[in-house]
């Protein structure tokens, strides 16, 4: 691909992109043309596949192993950004982890590991995108939440927290940027079919679905939908926490 080529296509970011909701959003983006950075945390093969079936699409890719969590990390991915695609127009903060168990349980190793993987990786990539953002005055963030962030698990009291923190900083934040032109918008899924489910037995995804007034579970596929919405949409939509979650909660 040239370097006009490039040059003249939207550049977007998605953390955690190597699997399940994120690498169906870094599909979906793809499909609409743009430069795509994926980023995976530890399985390099897992990342690299999914960047192949991203180049099919005639679209340049970068991909980058690494854990959000860590500033310097982050640092050296945006680094390579604005090296290989010079901006970035679009952020999905996806990265993210869950820890199911009594919270009396939970070493605080396990705490920091959920709150650094979830939550201090938002910090860490906004705090790097947005002054690229600010002097073009444009760009869209949007965090990928839980409806757990709204209402709280039972047994998944950091999970929980993390999606909380991210709801208000997704507000916050959007009070912040919106003079620049920025938005910033989160999407608060429920119970979508990925291999974050995958530990429910038979019986218990039943019910689940029981619970959920569309009788199903959403699918990746959605989420990536709602989310290219609201990368390309609406330009008044900011500070918003959009629930994705078959009438469940």
């Amino acid at each position: 691909m040239s370097a006009i080529n490039i040059a003249n296509r939207k550049t977007v970011l998605i953390t955690g992109s190597s699997k399940g909701i994120g690498k169906a959003i870094a599909l979906r983006f793809a499909k609409e043309g743009y430069n795509l950075v994926i980023n995976g945390s530890k399985d390099k093969e897992k990342l690299e596949e999914t960047k192949a079936e991203i180049e099919k699409f005639n679209v340049a890719c970068l991909a980058f192993l690494g854990d959000m969590g860590d500033y310097h990390k982050v640092k050296e991915l945006f680094k390579l950004i604005k090296e290989e695609f010079g901006h970035l127009d679009v952020l999905v903060n996806n990265a993210g982890i869950s820890y199911i168990g009594l919270l009396s349980d939970m070493t605080w190793q396990d705490w920091d590991k959920v709150i650094r993987t979830n939550l201090t990786s938002i910090y860490n990539c906004c705090s790097l995108a947005i002054p690229n953002m600010v002097q073009k005055k444009a760009g869209k963030i949007i965090n990928i939440s839980s409806v757990w962030g709204n209402v709280g698990a039972s047994c998944e009291v950091a999970y929980s927290a993390s999606k909380g923190g991210m709801n208000a900083f997704t507000k916050a934040l959007a009070k912040e940027l919106a003079p620049s032109n920025i938005k910033v918008n989160a999407v608060a899924c429920g119970a979508i079919d990925t291999e974050m489910n995958s530990f429910l037995s038979e019986e218990e995804l039943y019910q689940l679905k029981e619970e959920i007034p569309m009788g199903r579970l959403g699918r990746s596929d959605e989420v990536a939908d709602l989310v290219y919405y609201l990368a390309e949409k609406n330009e008044y939509l900011t500070g918003q926490v959009i629930g994705l979650d078959g009438g469940w909660i």
